[in-house]
This record gives C-alpha cells, structure tokens and sequence, in this order.
C-alpha cells in the first residue's frame, strides 16, 4: 500500500509529542503554593500507605507512661493509658485518608451520572434526576448523615464511607446539570452529532472533558469534606471507637478531658493532620484548571523549549499515490443537469403544547454537481433552520412536517433523507454530506486539539482505518485547507479566527462528501480574512468537484461566491436565480431592498434605500404575501393569497429566474416589473 510504505513513519514522527507536550503536566504545578499543596498531600498518601508498618508501637498498647510530654522516646507523648499517640497518628492517617478518598470517589461518581445524564437528555429523565438531588440538598446534612449512622451501629469505616457518599453527592450533580445543559447546545457538540458520534461517545468525549475542571475540584473538595465529616463523626462518638483515626483519637482525648488536664500532645497531632491534609488539598486545587484549560498551559515551564522543538520537527515528506481524495471534476455551468440533491416542498415547524410555528415552508431547489447555491435574507428569514432541515440536525420541538430530501449518489440511486434510520443517517452524514457551522470558536472542542477532532471524524466512520493511515491523512486534509502540519497539536484558541474557519472546512472534508452546507463561515471574520477563505472555498470546490450550500447575510460575498443564489423570507424562497442575473436585474422587490442596501464600491454614488419596517413574526404571518406590509409595489392582491413561484424571461442560455410575487402573474407584467425594480 503506497500509504502506509511511505507516509507511515513521517506521520508518526509529525504526530509524536515533544519533550514539552509530554511533560505538560507539570506546568499546573509551577505555582509554590500548588507545589507545596502537592507535598503535603503527597506526603499524607504515602503516610496512609505506609503508616501502620512504621509506628514504633501498637497504638492500642499501654504502658506505665501515663501522660507523658513528646519525648525521644514517644514522640507525640503519650495517653493515660500510655498508648503512644504518635503511633495513633500514623495508624488513623490510614482509615482518615481512605474514607475521605473513597467517600469521594462514590460521590463525584454519582455526580457524574445524574447530573450530566439530567443534563444532557433533558425532559423526564432531568426532572426525576434534579427532583432527587433537590430533595438531598434541602435535607440538612448532619442531621441525615447521624440518623444513616444510627442505623449502621456495626459497619465501621464502611458504613462512614457509604453515609458520606450519599449526602454529598447531590451539589457537585447540581452544578455538572448546569453545565451540561449549556455545552449540550453548544456548536462542536452539535458538530459530534453530524459527524455520526453515538450519543455515549458525545458524552465521554465531547461533554465530559470539558468538565474535568469541575469534576476535579469538586473531588478534592469532596475529599477534604469527607475527611472532616469522618473526624466529626467519630469526634461525636458515632463511629466504631476501636478503629484508629485522626477523629477517634480527638474523641478519647475529649472524653478524658485532655484539653483541661494541659495534655495538649493528645489532641493537637491529630488536629493539625486533618488541617495540614485539608490545606494541601485546596492549595492543589489551585493548580487544576492550569492543567485542564489549555489557554493557560502555554504559560509557564518548558514554553519556549516546547515552541522550538515545534519548529524543528520534521516536515512529512508527500508522494505520488498516497492521495485518498477524488480527483477534479469538471466546471459547473448552467447547463449542468446533474442534479446531486433536490429539496421538495420542504417544511419545518417549532412545535409547543398550543400551536406551532412554520420557520420554512414549501422550500424547494435543485443542487448541481460542483454548483455553489447562495442561500441569502434577513435574520429570521429561516436559513439556518433550512441548513439543519437538509442535514437532519434540527432538534425538538423542531420538526419536519413535509417535503422530500432527494439525493443522489454516484452509482445513481436516489434516496430520501428524510427516509432514512438513525444508523443510514449517521452514514450518510459527513460520507456524503457535510456540514461547516458558523462561529468556528464554539463549533470547535476548546480542549482538544485540531488533529485530533478531525481524526475523530476518521474514527468514526472509518473504524478499520489504520492509526498510521489516519495521521497522514489529518496532516494531508491541513495542507489542503492552507494550515502548515505543525498546528496539528495546536488548540482552537492557538489558531486566528481565518484558520479556525479553515480547520473547519477540513473537517468537513475529511470523508471526501459530495455536498457540503456551510452556514455563515465568515461570520466575524474581517474582510481580508473573508477573502481568503472564499478564495480557499472555490479553489476546493473547483479541485475536489463537490457542491456547496452557502449561507450568509452578505449578499455582495454570495454574488462573488456562488452560481445560483436563493433569496428566503418568513421561511419561504421568493426569488431563485443565477448570480450575475440576480446582481443586475433583481427580480423581487424584497432583493430589490436587500441590495439596496449594500454601497457599491466603483461607479456613482448612490443613496442607500433599505427596506422599511421589520421582518414579520412568524407566529402572526399577514394573509397574502408576507412581504406585503414592507412592499413599496404592494397592491391589493398581494394580500389575499400567497403567490407561487413563478418564472420570469431572462436571456437565451440562462438559467430561468423565479421569483414570488403577484406581478409576475400576468404575460405582460414581467417586463414592466423588471423595469421597475
């Protein structure tokens, strides 16, 4: 296989981390304080661990040192028993540090699951979730947790454990419902769902690292609460007394009134532990959101060493035959009559529990091969909404109540999409139609790198694809969109706005589709920026032979851009045409008022004229034509019924314009109309 001989090894050494990527970890610690909290930590752990083999006496021996200061010989000094209370310290560092731990991971475990399964399925599931964790947070906790107790006389360090668990585990799944609620609408979540990601692969990879900040620090809050929740039970004498921890021994040296007697060696070892333990955790804290958020991991140790290896890495060397992608294919032209998607009647309504809305209505075009059809009006008009009609992401309470989606593959079938089950569909997306999301910033994981989301793509749909193939593969989709193979490990917030747009478009062409809808993916960015990406578009398009559904404000950007250009208000198309014949005979007063309303850059000045008034509410559409109240042409016709799409004359060899309005209803009308638009 031409790939694997000779793309093989160069990808793999592109692809391998650094010095400084590898030990990018230790940037979260490079704070004193951070490092200090890991310290004492870390030195509480190996003293659980290793504690009881190191005492030098059995803490429950006594002896005739009753009472005695710290000495050479005990070195926390004794009980009146004589037990030696440096040897309690190391045998209760064990069960204090185990609780705490294991209490902790129960908890944030159960936080995990009811938040982030509330928060991201929503409905029934999220109010019988959030009605449980409600119901633990609004009963008090020390309460529950003494009458839990009550009822496990005998279970000892067990029992303390499973009580600890199950009263602290409703915030932390109060706070990853929140979350989760909010990342679920988020675009690189709903870019997972298009790339065919199962919904547990969505939740794993896509919902749940963009959480570890929080599930991180709420673990080391739980186990430094849980510690404190372990030493008052037992302080209060609820717990099994015989075992030996920081709390039972504050208990027996408050029931034998040490503090009264001045034996202060008693209580204080024990004390300080559960503090020095509870600040090294919280000063720990302080270093995860450096670790987990990658905008921070640049600052820091090993930052420029890391920069320079980047630099240095070898380039990977490109050869004959190890392209995957088709070939050129011919230019468009209006003449084309290879027909790729055909859009019939289509109709998309938001659905409530007394009406519901019609964002698009009987929408219909054809898709050519190679053709780039502009999709262009106001906000509201139902583009966007027409963008996830035609890639099945739309979400209740939208829904699509009619039409037909008609694409065609290359052997020549014709399939609905509408038709097709969840597993055709995950298919069908990406492999053969693809989607580029506005605001690349949001449409991208922030916390994973951009190799490694457009691997995800290759994942997914090619499981046997082999990882060597996969890397050289992600490196060959970067070059194509213009981004030099070093970004491969570099994170959405490292690359400018241009080149996130282009990461995107590289995603989408990472399984080679014959359609792809972008949805504004100029959107923010500056005019220069714009340029290069249109310009990236069409050398692609004219390159790789797929056809574009292109959707944007900017009419100006859509007449340069595309091939054939549908104008949509209140959810309908009122005007379709091709480009140059749309820019200089606009045949409905609607993309009359749009154009209007863009200044020309050459030729005389001329006053910008707009459109009058608002776009219509959708819930409360006039009778007629819904562009009737805006129209300086209106008459009264125009609001009696909606008008249909109706052909208007255009030159030999041109692609028929069609436009929705009254005046085209009559033979002799057109003329007069264009003249007066």
């Amino acid at each position: 296989m031409a790939i694997a001989e000779i793309s093989t090894d160069d990808a793999i050494v592109a692809a391998r981390p650094t010095r400084g990527s590898r030990f990018a970890w230790m940037r979260a610690f490079r704070h004193g304080g951070t490092l200090v909290g890991l310290i004492v930590t870390s030195f509480f752990i190996v003293l659980a661990i290793i504690g009881p083999y190191i005492a030098p006496y059995d803490p429950a021996a006594v002896s005739y040192d009753y009472l005695q200061p710290p000495s050479a010989a005990h070195w926390f000094g004794t009980t009146q028993t004589g037990q030696d209370v440096f040897s309690q310290v190391l045998e209760g560092a064990r069960i204090s540090v185990v609780v705490g731990v294991a209490a902790a991971v129960i908890a944030v475990f159960l936080s995990i699951l009811v938040g982030i399964t509330a928060g991201f399925l929503g409905g029934v599931t999220d109010d019988l979730l959030s009605m449980l964790a409600n119901i633990f947070l609004v009963i008090p906790s020390l309460p529950l947790t003494v009458i839990l107790i009550a009822y496990l006389p005998r279970s000892g360090s067990l029992g303390v454990t499973l009580v600890i668990a199950i009263t602290g585990w409703a915030w932390g799944a109060r706070v990853l419902r929140s979350q989760t609620l909010s990342l679920r609408r988020r675009d690189f979540v709903e870019a997972a769902r298009a790339t065919g990601e199962r919904t547990s692969a969505i939740i794993f990879r896509d919902i749940l690292p963009n959480q570890l900040a929080i599930i991180a620090a709420s673990f080391l809050g739980t186990v430094t609460g849980a510690i404190l929740a372990q030493a008052g039970i037992a302080f209060l004498g609820l717990a099994d007394v015989t075992e030996y921890s920081w709390g039972t021994i504050l208990y027996w040296a408050q029931t034998s009134n040490a503090l009264l007697g001045g034996a202060w060696w008693w209580f204080v070892p024990a004390g300080l532990a559960i503090a020095l333990l509870g600040t090294g955790l919280s000063l720990v804290n302080f270093g995860i959101d450096e670790f987990i958020n990658p905008r921070l991991r640049l600052a820091g140790i090993g930052t420029r060493r890391a920069q320079r290896a980047m630099a240095k890495r070898p380039r990977v060397k490109k050869a004959p035959g190890t392209r995957v992608i088709r070939g050129a294919a011919a230019p468009f032209t209006q003449e084309s009559s290879d027909v790729l998607l055909e859009v019939r009647g289509l109709r998309v309504e938001y659905g409530s529990e007394h009406a519901s809305t019609v964002a698009v209505n009987d929408v219909s075009f054809s898709l050519r091969r190679g053709e780039v059809i502009g999709i262009a009006g106001e906000s509201g008009s139902g583009k966007s909404t027409l963008a996830y009609a035609i890639t099945r992401l739309h979400k209740p309470p939208a829904s699509i109540t009619a039409g037909q989606l008609l694409y065609t593959r290359a052997d020549g079938t014709v399939v609905d999409v509408l038709g097709l089950s969840e597993e055709e569909l995950r298919r069908f997306r990406w492999e053969e139609l693809s989607i580029v999301f506005q605001s690349a910033m949001n449409a991208l994981n922030p916390i994973m790198k951009i190799g490694e989301q457009i691997d995800d793509v290759l994942r997914a749909h090619r499981p046997d694809m082999p990882e060597a193939d996969r890397k050289a593969r992600v490196i060959e989709l970067l070059d194509l969109v213009g981004i030099r193979e070093d970004r491969v490990n570099a994170y959405p917030h490292e690359l400018s706005g241009g080149m996130r747009q282009r990461a995107m478009i590289a995603i989408g062409l990472a399984l080679d589709p014959e359609v792809i809808v972008m949805d504004e993916p100029t959107t923010a960015l500056d005019v220069v920026i714009q340029r290069q990406i249109v310009e990236k578009i069409m050398e692609l398009k004219d390159r790789l032979g797929f056809a574009v559904i292109f959707i944007t404000h900017d009419l100006s950007l859509l007449i340069e851009l595309s091939d054939t250009i549908a104008v949509m208000y209140a959810g309908r198309i009122v005007e379709i045409a091709e480009a140059q014949e749309f820019y200089r005979r606009p045949a409905h007063p609607y993309s009359r008022g749009l154009l209007g309303s863009f200044p020309t850059l050459g030729g005389e000045r001329r006053e910008l004229t707009g459109i009058p008034g608002s776009p219509p509410d959708l819930r409360a559409l006039p009778s007629g034509c819904a562009f009737a109240p805006r129209c300086p042409l209106v008459q009264d016709r125009c609001r009696v019924a909606m008008p249909p799409l109706t052909k208007v004359a255009v030159e030999i060899g041109m692609r028929p314009t069609e436009a929705r309005c009254v005046i085209y209803e009559t033979s002799d009308s057109s003329e007069r109309v264009v003249e007066a638009v």
